[in-house]
């Protein structure tokens, strides 16, 4: 079992290294391609092709207004553990108003660090 352990971790810290080295490499090939105002790039026998796309981020206070039946946000909106939390941390709700409302699932995380 200490192998398997030691080998997660040693695989975590290369995943992490390779997650900083890819994000500086797309950076590098993102600027050049900026530089020259270009959005596809063969080199070698790679073809680099670069597609911009929109995501809609959407003002909850607008869209509110814009849609202020309560049937229509009971199916766009899904509860957030988190944000919940932190309404019951500011009193904007109570914990005991909503303790019939969830479940508690237990999770199993595996967390490898070096001692």
């Amino acid at each position: 079992m200490d192998k398997k352990v030691k080998r997660y971790y040693q695989l975590k810290q290369k995943q992490k290294e390779i997650e900083q080295e890819l994000t500086e490499l797309r950076g590098e090939i993102l600027n050049h391609c900026t530089e020259q105002g270009i959005s596809e790039l063969e080199v070698g026998s790679y073809k680099v092709k670069i597609v911009l796309q929109e995501r809609k981020e959407y003002d909850d206070n607008k869209l509110y207004e814009a849609i202020p039946d309560p049937g229509v946000w009971r199916m766009l909106s899904k509860t957030d553990s988190s944000k919940i939390a932190s309404l019951i941390k500011l009193n904007v709700i109570s914990e005991e108003k909503i303790k019939d409302t969830f479940s508690v699932k237990n999770v199993t995380l595996l967390q490898v660090d070096k001692k």
